[in-house]
């Protein structure tokens, strides 16, 4: 099956600042705000919702398409995803702006002062789909992440048109678009990825209920954290998947679009919906184990211990022979 995700790349810029951000600050010279901070760590993060489910699909030997907009500086990230099974051959490179960045200072109270620059990210809309599958000899499935919103519209609108299957993902994007362009974004989708809160809030943007969604879409998967995930079909009962064992918390960011990556590769073997959601959990926690999006490492073994430990033997043993 071959899967390519459309969204976000981008690179996090994280740093900690020993102090208070509050005893920086002079509540009476706040209009004439000037302040430096002195960072004693840095740790800069691969990250964007598309590459981090690619490096996801990528770790199951899928050898996912990349598919975004990204600035010259993105060569030694595409060195990275290339060593870790990514196609990034359908990468647009903006000449005029960089890669999009995060970047956020962290005082020791745990307050933050947080700055993004979308940049090349902007020229997503730029993209066609047809051409990267006409390249590639057809696509199986396109994923359409957070992104530019002109964009993720574009890439629905397009795989509809061409009857390309389709999975909406919109997540945090979800605040910024408008009605139309989220029943825009959605309608049609084979599957429709959100979390509890990003579920009411596409029922509350596109004024569809529950019901009127699953009408229009194949499958409703909504991940709810420590409880796991549910799957929903127009006419089916709900399928409620158990959240996987934990053997340490370190870092949750990610941790969705490592389920997705689970998820998808799941459902590229054939197996059944609640195994896909089970692979997705199991995915996940590998990934809030680990201090940052793309860095856990998942093995044939690392996984079937932990599908096995969370929802038994027979779960493992129907995984194991697409590892």
């Amino acid at each position: 099956m071959r899967i390519a995700v459309a969204g976000s790349i981008a690179t996090d810029h994280l740093m900690s600042f020993e102090g208070r951000f509050a005893e920086q600050i002079i509540p009476e010279q706040i209009q004439q705000l000037s302040l430096s901070f002195l960072i004693d760590e840095l740790d800069v993060r691969r990250g964007g919702v598309a590459a981090n489910i690619c490096f996801g699909l990528g770790g199951f030997g899928l050898n996912p398409v990349l598919v975004g907009a990204a600035g010259e500086d993105f060569e030694d990230y595409r060195a990275w995803l290339d060593r870790h099974g990514v196609d990034t051959s359908a990468v647009r490179i903006s000449e005029i702006r960089h890669t999009a960045r995060f970047v956020c200072t962290t005082d020791r109270d745990q307050n933050q002062i947080a700055s993004f620059y979308a940049g090349a990210m902007a020229e997503a809309r730029n993209i066609e789909i047809q051409p990267i599958a006409d390249r590639l000899g057809g696509l199986d499935l396109v994923l359409i992440g957070a992104d530019d919103p002109a964009a993720m519209v574009r890439h629905s609108e397009e795989c509809r048109t061409r009857g390309i299957p389709f999975a909406a993902d919109p997540s945090q994007q979800l605040a910024r678009m408008e009605g139309p362009q989220v029943r825009g974004l959605i309608e049609g989708a084979s599957f429709l990825f959100s979390n509890e809160y990003e579920k009411a809030l596409a029922e509350q943007k596109t004024e569809w209920s529950d019901a009127e969604i699953l009408s229009k879409v194949g499958t409703r998967i909504t991940t709810l954290g420590p409880k796991g995930a549910r799957i929903d079909r127009e006419g089916e009962p709900s399928i409620q998947v158990p959240a996987a064992a934990v053997d340490e918390l370190v870092d949750p960011t990610g941790m969705g679009d490592a389920f997705r990556a689970g998820f998808l590769a799941a459902h590229s073997w054939g197996l059944s919906l609640e195994r896909a959601a089970q692979v997705g959990n199991a995915t996940a926690v590998h990934c809030l184990e680990a201090d940052g999006p793309q860095e856990y490492t998942l093995t044939a073994t690392s996984l079937l211990e932990r599908v096995e430990r969370s929802y038994g033997s027979e779960a493992a043993d129907e995984v194991r022979p697409h590892l």
